[in-house]
Formats: C-alpha cells, sequence, structure tokens
C-alpha cells in the first residue's frame, strides 16, 4: 500500500504494461502492450468498487446457472483478470489468454 503521503489515496502497487490502446485507461496490468512493465500505484477506491461489482454480477451468473438444475450442476468456476491503472476490472477471454498473465477468482461451493 502507499504510505509515502497519508493524503493520497490507498493503492497497490502493480506492474503494468503500456498498452497500444490510447482510449480510456493507458495502463493495463500485463496486457499486451509492447514496452517494459514499470510499477504504478492503483487507486484502491476504484479497484474496490470495480471489482465489488464485478463479483456482483457473476454471484448472479452462478445463481441463474445453478437455478437451472440438470444432472451436472455447477460446482466450481474460475475466471481470471485484469487490471487496469486506474483499477479497472477486465476479464480475460480464452482467446486472450495466450502469454497473458492475469489475476485468478476461484467461486466454490462450501
Amino acid at each position: 500500500m502507499d504510505v509515502d503521503n497519508e493524503l493520497t489515496e490507498p493503492s497497490l502497487q502493480f506492474w503494468v504494461n503500456e498498452t497500444e490502446e490510447r482510449e480510456g485507461d493507458t495502463l493495463s496490468i500485463f496486457g499486451g502492450g509492447t514496452s517494459d512493465p514499470v510499477l504504478r500505484s492503483v487507486p484502491l477506491g476504484p479497484l474496490r468498487k470495480n471489482l465489488a461489482a464485478t463479483v456482483d454480477a457473476l454471484q448472479q451468473l452462478f445463481a441463474d446457472a445453478e437455478a437451472r438444475g440438470g444432472t451436472l450442476p455447477l460446482a466450481e468456476a474460475q475466471l481470471s483478470f485484469q487490471v487496469t491503472a486506474s483499477g479497472g476490472v477486465q476479464l480475460i477471454g480464452t482467446g486472450q489468454m495466450q502469454g497473458t498473465r492475469g489475476l485468478t477468482l476461484v467461486f466454490k461451493r462450501p
């Protein structure tokens, strides 16, 4: 966490690559950029909000899948995501996984 200045917004340090796209966020965590990774502070407020919204949406999807029933119910789900430099959350599809590192969320039944 960034403790250099207590007046700054709390943040986490992430290694980021500059992306080729210049729209919105210009840095993404382990993105497909062309530059060497650099250490950046990612603000916790937006990251917390965006991750919570993503998890809430996923929980609803899982509840919908469970409600369908069937002989093979959903027992576990694993999703990978990247964090943008401004605290955004981007889920990683299978086509994007080649050569991409990300964080993984694992949801299991209790």
